[in-house]
């Protein structure tokens, strides 16, 4: 079972959505990882976002125009994203399983984006398996981001992944270190306890 499960129950959907809606509505920018995202990768471009959650992210980017694929195993989550926007497609599926041929969706993504504390959040010892169940889904020469929380103040469970141990399991996926940043305004990553990494696939991976 997942740390999130763990965490939320798997109900937390609808407050979730209403937490970053109350946000919005004070004039906070809520957009910060889908401007990110633009700026990797042009209008267009395929886009998986791994553990989508309520769609945010998502939904923002295939307003800028691009060509978005939603992934998470929370059903109450999922069922605000599918209510919010219900031409786009969203899947229910642990992305330790994720394989997009069975999905009837092609493997040759532009960009992984892992947002929100995907990674502390999985289910323990998974962490490998889904880097590189996500490495396996994009095109060579694609890009995987992710950022996540390194200490108990970013992160609403104790800390269960490092940026090396991060690391080890994208070149074991074969995805070479691009940049890392300590937000998705880009800002320079000084040590501090959250990190947003891009990493780019360099050669064929495997999904076994």
């Amino acid at each position: 079972m997942s740390r999130w499960n763990d965490v939320t129950g798997g109900t937390a959907g609808q407050d979730y959505a209403a937490r970053f809606a109350a946000l919005a509505r004070s004039g906070k920018d809520v957009h910060g990882e889908a401007r990110f995202c633009a700026g990797l990768v042009p209008a267009g471009a395929r886009v998986l976002d791994a553990g989508c959650g309520t769609g945010r992210v998502m939904i923002r980017l295939a307003e800028l125009g691009y060509d978005c694929v939603g992934a998470d195993l929370d059903a109450s989550m999922l069922a605000v994203a599918q209510r919010q926007a219900p031409g786009l497609p969203w899947f229910q599926v642990d992305l330790a399983a994720f394989e997009p041929d069975l999905l009837g969706i092609a493997a040759d993504f532009d960009l992984v984006v892992a947002a929100g504390n995907v990674f502390p959040l999985l289910a323990a010892g998974t962490e490998a398996t889904v880097v590189k169940r996500l490495a396996a889904a994009l095109r060579p020469g694609g890009l995987m981001v992710a950022g996540f929380g390194l200490n108990e103040s970013h992160l609403p469970v104790p800390p269960s992944i490092t940026l090396s141990e991060y690391d080890d399991c994208c070149a074991a996926a074969g995805l070479a270190p691009v940049g890392r940043f300590s937000t998705w305004d880009a800002d320079p990553y000084d040590g501090g306890g959250y990190a947003v990494s891009v990493h780019r696939r360099l050669r064929m991976c495997g999904t076994s």
